[in-house]
C-alpha cells in the first residue's frame, strides 16, 4: 500500500493542501533516540526497526500509577510479540537514566524486557503527533508500525484509561494477515484462524 507525503507542522501532520491529516497509512519519521534496556544504555533509530514490526507505547510518566500496569500488562505478552516478529518500544519524554531508576524500583516495570526510549527532548512523541500540548508529556498512545516502516494503526486514550495487550496482539495479528493477504480483510473480532472476508462486488449487502 503506497504511503503518504506529508510535513509536519506544529507537530501535527499535513498533507500537500495543508490539511491536517490521520498518521494512518504515512511513514514515520527518522529518528535517533537513548533508551533502557535489559540494564544498559543503548541507542535506538528508525534504522533498528527497518524490516521489522515495531510497536511504539507512549505512556505520560515513569512513577505514576496507571502506565505501570499498562507497561508490566505489556510485559508479560512480550515473548509472544517476539514470536511474531515485532519488536516493542515504550517511550514516555523522562530520560533514559530515569526509566533506569524506575525500572529497578518497581517490582512491575522490572519485568519490562523490550526497549524503554526516553524521549525528553520530546522528538518522537512530536514526531507521532502525541504531545500533551504544556505537560511536556506524551499522551497514552499506541502505534503498529509495519516492515515499510508505515503505521498500520494507532490507538489514544484519555488518561485515566489504560489499555489492554491481549486486544493489543489480537489487532497486531490481524493487521500482518492482512499485509501478506492482500485482497482479504479482517472482520470484528477476527481471532487468527478465523474466516477472513474478500471485499468484492459480489459481497456488497450480503454480509
Amino acid at each position: 500500500m503506497a504511503s503518504l507525503s506529508v510535513i509536519a507542522l506544529n507537530y501535527h501532520f499535513v498533507d500537500q493542501r495543508g490539511l491536517i491529516m490521520s498518521l494512518i497509512n504515512t511513514k514515520i519519521v527518522p529518528f535517533k533516540s537513548n533508551a533502557f534496556r535489559n540494564g544498559d544504555f543503548i541507542e535506538v533509530s528508525d534504522a533498528d526497526i527497518s524490516g521489522k514490526w515495531a510497536i511504539f507505547f507512549f505512556y505520560p510518566g515513569d512513577f505514576t500509577f496507571v502506565c505501570p500496569t499498562e507497561l508490566g500488562d505489556l510485559a508479560d505478552h512480550y515473548e509472544e510479540l517476539q514470536a511474531m516478529d515485532v519488536e516493542v518500544f515504550s517511550v514516555s519524554t523522562d530520560s533514559h537514566f530515569v526509566h533506569k531508576a524506575w525500572h529497578s524500583d518497581s517490582d512491575t516495570v522490572g519485568k519490562v524486557n523490550y526497549t524503554m526510549i526516553g524521549d525528553p527532548n520530546l522528538q518522537l512523541t512530536r514526531n507521532f503527533d502525541v504531545e500533551r500540548e504544556g505537560a511536556g508529556q506524551a499522551d497514552r498512545a499506541t502505534f503498529l508500525v509495519d516492515p515499510d516502516g508505515v503505521i498500520q494503526f494507532y490507538e489514544l486514550t484519555a488518561e485515566g484509561i489504560g489499555r489492554n495487550a491481549t486486544e493489543l496482539v489480537r489487532k497486531v495479528k490481524a493487521a500482518q494477515y492482512v499485509y501478506t493477504h492482500p485482497g482479504e480483510v479482517c472482520p470484528a473480532k477476527w481471532e487468527e484462524g478465523a474466516d477472513t472476508l474478500a471485499p468484492s462486488i459480489d459481497l456488497v449487502g450480503k454480509i
